[in-house]
């Protein structure tokens, strides 16, 4: 359109030039000028084309929402997370708003994105300590830590978790144990609860795991004090029977037979059909079966 707005002025200008100058093109010109045209015209078309607007960005706040809770309730959670970031970057403000930020957390958590449901659940925990639903908020961040895609990935092909890195399975309890204290009749403490004792389990068998490790390896000194470790920060848990079995063993390895007695009475006194009684603990696996594709490396 601009080219011929300025064809169609700059037209006697041209026709009065010298005749040499206006010398008539040859055909392959023709093509050439054609095609330039048809170039310049197409272009104009894109340029100036209206886009279809993006209903995220035109949808009133209620209808906007519902769109979001449509997607949960399908399990569309790529379609979930961008309407409430959209809802909430649009209106930052109101009650929508406010529960958007829980709906992202969790449309995040469950599109196994965790860094940024972890993100977005710690922000609205600073930005609404008083919301009616913040011991849900406080339950789901403790849920996100809880399972990690990466831990649900090596639980299926077999892993043992306990010998892997702690510091998520730690902060899941420790987000766990902020909901109880914090809220104790909310409705989310049972499953806490009992969350909890699995996570204090799972962190009592990766101590057991690492004492044994060194018994193995004859480092007797590290392999009792993990033990102790072991058994003075998780009472009553299966594993302490173990440890009490690793200390004595390490004592004796060490020449501190008052030390193995003690750790031995005590292992008697609650655990007397333990195996270490017998003369066949520890048992050690041979090394073959970690050739097995998809066994239990506990």
């Amino acid at each position: 359109r601009r080219f011929t707005h300025w064809l169609y002025h700059h037209a006697p200008m041209i026709a009065d030039q010298p005749a040499r100058m206006r010398a008539s093109p040859t055909p392959r010109g023709l093509v050439r000028i054609s095609f330039l045209l048809l170039i310049v015209l197409l272009g104009g078309c894109g340029l100036f084309g209206k886009k279809k607007a993006d209903p995220l960005e035109t949808l009133p706040v209620d209808e906007l929402y519902q769109k979001g809770v449509t997607a949960i309730d399908s399990g569309d959670w790529n379609i979930a997370s961008r309407t409430f970031e959209r809802l909430i970057g649009r209106f930052p403000f109101g009650p929508y708003s406010e529960q958007s930020q829980l709906n992202l957390t969790y449309s995040q958590y469950k599109n196994n994105k965790p860094d940024e449901a972890y993100s977005t659940v710690n922000r609205f925990l600073r930005t609404y300590p008083t919301h009616k639903n913040i011991d849900y908020a406080y339950y789901l961040r403790g849920l996100i830590n809880f399972n990690r895609e990466g831990d649900l990935l090596a639980r299926w092909v077999g892993l043992d978790m306990t010998k892997r890195d702690q510091a998520f399975v730690r902060q899941s309890f420790d987000d766990f144990a902020d909901l109880l204290r914090r809220y104790p009749n909310s409705r989310y403490v049972p499953d806490a609860r009992q969350r909890l004792v699995y996570l204090r389990n799972g962190m009592a068998q990766s101590e057991l795991s690492i004492s044994m490790f060194y018994l193995r390896k004859g480092a007797y000194v590290a392999a009792a004090n993990r033990a102790k470790a072991l058994v003075e920060s998780y009472p009553r848990t299966p594993q302490v029977g173990d440890a009490l079995a690793v200390m004595s063993e390490s004592y004796h390895k060490l020449g501190q037979e008052k030390l193995a007695t003690d750790a031995e009475r005590v292992l008697k006194l609650n655990y007397p059909n333990h195996p270490y009684f017998a003369g066949d603990w520890p048992h050690y696996r041979s090394n073959w079966w970690k050739l097995l594709p998809l066994t239990n490396r506990g």
